[in-house]
């Protein structure tokens, strides 16, 4: 069985529309040293980040803590988005957040089922540092929830889950907040 502790990232420093990769701003970094502090005595575990920004600098707190370097793995990062300019991803994301993943195109549904067999090929306890989506898919597929939003993770909020085998169990949910997505 692998305990896995998913993060999500804390506040980026700006939204990506005018910027695709911000990172974090001076209350993502509080965040990110007081998720580093409650997550401090489950480790060290392996590390494992998105390779965007954000996410690497809030991965950056337990990697001080824990004398430890995160493994930079782009199957646990960002929704894959289509080749369109940065205004219209906007638009795009909130229609997608508002879906259900048997609405959505075939890429889509491919990132999906990248993301899930990642976090199914875990055999070991792993603090993995990502997004929004990436968190709701996990956690859409361990209460069999077909939304693409199914809960709303804050800003350096940890969910558990448990997976051995094809079984997936949560152990807690991060806490929700309203935290801004893009």
């Amino acid at each position: 069985m692998a305990r896995l502790y998913l993060v999500r990232h804390g506040r980026a420093a700006g939204t990506w529309d005018p910027h695709p990769d911000p990172g974090l701003d001076d209350v993502g970094r509080e965040q990110a040293e007081a998720m580093a502090a409650a997550l401090m005595t489950h480790g060290p575990l392996p590390l494992v980040t998105s390779p965007l920004r954000r996410t690497r600098e809030t991965a950056a707190a337990l990697e001080r803590r824990w004398s430890v370097a995160a493994q930079i793995d782009a199957r646990v990062g960002e929704i894959s988005s289509p080749a369109i300019s940065m205004a219209q991803r906007r638009e795009w994301l909130i229609n997608v957040l508002q879906s259900n993943w048997a609405e959505l195109d075939q890429a889509l549904g491919q990132w999906r089922s990248q993301v899930l067999k990642r976090f199914g090929e875990f055999t070991e306890d792993t603090v993995i540092v990502s997004h929004f989506v990436a968190i709701n898919v996990a956690v859409g597929h361990a209460l069999k929830d077909d939304r693409v939003t199914c809960f709303r993770p804050d800003n350096c909020s940890c969910t558990v889950l448990d997976i051995e085998g094809g079984s997936w169990k949560i152990v807690k949910l991060g806490a929700e907040g309203e935290g801004r997505i893009f």
